[in-house]
C-alpha cells in the first residue's frame, strides 16, 4: 500500500510532489438571509454549507494550490465545473513550469467522482488516449492534495468537521456580498459527518496528514453558498523527511451551470505501471 501511494502521489506532478521536492435554502435571500447569518451560530452555519451546495445543484470552479517546502514554492491552478448532486466534476489542471522556466506542461484533465480520481494527459509512460484511475481512499491525503486541486465538494464537506469558527463580518467578493468566516475543522469529525461519497477519503486524510486540524477561511453568499474557501494543510514529505505546507483555494461561481461529465470506460483506463516523475 505504501508503495502504491508513493507511485500515485507522483502521478500528478510531474506534478505536485516532484515540484516541491498536492440553506439548505429556505426560500430566503437578501436582507432576510443576511440577518440569519448574523444571528446564527457560525459553527452550525458552516456545518450546513455542503448541503447548501447540493441544493444549488452545480457551479463552475477555479482552484489554486500553493505548496511550500525547503524554500521552494509552486502553484498549480485548475478550472472546471462540478455537479454537487452527483458528486462528479471536471477540472483542467495546469502544472507550473520546470525550475528552468522553459518547459510547458500540457494541462491534465481530471474527472472527480465519489471515491475516484481519473487523470488524462498524465504523461510519464501513460498512452495519450488513456486515463489513470486513482482510488482516493488509498491516498494518504484522500486526494485533498495529490491531484493538485481539492475536490470542490470534499472542500465543502470538510466544513462538517468545523470545531471553532468566528464570523468576521460582511465583505464583497467579485461583486457579490459575502460573509467571511475563519475557523478550524477536524478531518476525523468531518469524515464522520460526510456523505458516503467522500467519507472514506476524508477518513484517509485524517490519518495521513501531519495533523487532523485544518485552518480555513470561507466566504458564504446570502443564500449560504460557498463562494470561496481556503484550507491550509500540512503533511510529511517522505522523500525529504520534512513538512510540506499547502494552501488550497477554491472559488465557486455561476451556480446552476450545466455539467456534462461521463466517466471513462474500463477499456479506456491504463492498467500498466505508473512511471515516476
Amino acid at each position: 500500500m505504501a508503495e502504491r501511494q508513493h507511485r500515485m502521489s507522483g502521478a500528478v506532478a510531474a506534478g505536485v510532489f516532484v515540484c516541491v521536492g498536492s440553506l439548505a435554502a429556505s426560500g430566503c435571500s437578501g436582507a432576510g438571509a443576511t440577518a440569519d447569518a448574523r444571528t446564527s451560530d457560525p459553527v452550525e452555519t458552516l456545518h450546513r454549507a455542503a448541503g447548501t451546495l447540493v441544493d444549488a445543484g452545480s457551479s463552475k470552479a477555479r482552484t489554486s494550490m500553493e505548496m511550500a517546502t525547503g524554500g521552494t514554492r509552486v502553484t498549480i491552478r485548475g478550472e472546471g465545473v462540478y455537479d454537487y448532486r452527483r458528486q462528479v466534476g471536471r477540472l483542467q489542471v495546469r502544472l507550473p513550469q520546470d525550475p528552468a522556466g522553459h518547459t510547458e506542461h500540457r494541462p491534465i484533465t481530471e474527472l472527480l467522482a465519489p471515491g475516484a480520481l481519473f487523470m488524462k494527459n498524465r504523461g510519464a509512460g501513460v498512452p495519450a488516449d488513456k486515463w489513470v484511475r486513482v482510488e482516493t481512499a488509498a491516498l494518504s491525503d484522500g486526494n485533498l492534495v495529490t491531484g493538485g486541486a481539492t475536490d470542490p465538494f470534499a472542500a465543502a464537506e470538510l466544513l462538517r468537521g468545523t470545531r471553532t469558527a468566528t464570523d468576521l463580518g460582511r465583505t464583497e467578493l467579485a461583486g457579490t456580498k459575502v460573509r467571511h468566516y475563519r475557523g478550524v475543522a477536524d478531518l476525523a469529525l468531518a469524515a464522520r459527518g460526510a456523505s458516503q461519497g467522500t467519507r472514506a477519503s476524508l477518513a484517509a486524510a485524517a490519518k495521513g496528514f501531519a495533523t487532523a486540524e485544518v485552518p480555513f477561511d470561507v466566504y458564504l453568499d446570502d443564500e449560504g453558498r460557498i463562494r470561496k474557501i481556503r484550507h491550509r494543510f500540512g503533511f510529511v514529505n517522505g522523500r525529504q523527511k520534512g513538512n510540506v505546507a499547502v494552501a488550497s483555494t477554491t472559488l465557486l461561481y455561476d451556480f446552476g451551470a450545466p455539467v456534462d461529465v461521463s466517466l471513462p470506460k474500463a477499456s479506456d483506463i491504463y492498467a500498466g505501471k505508473i512511471a515516476e516523475g
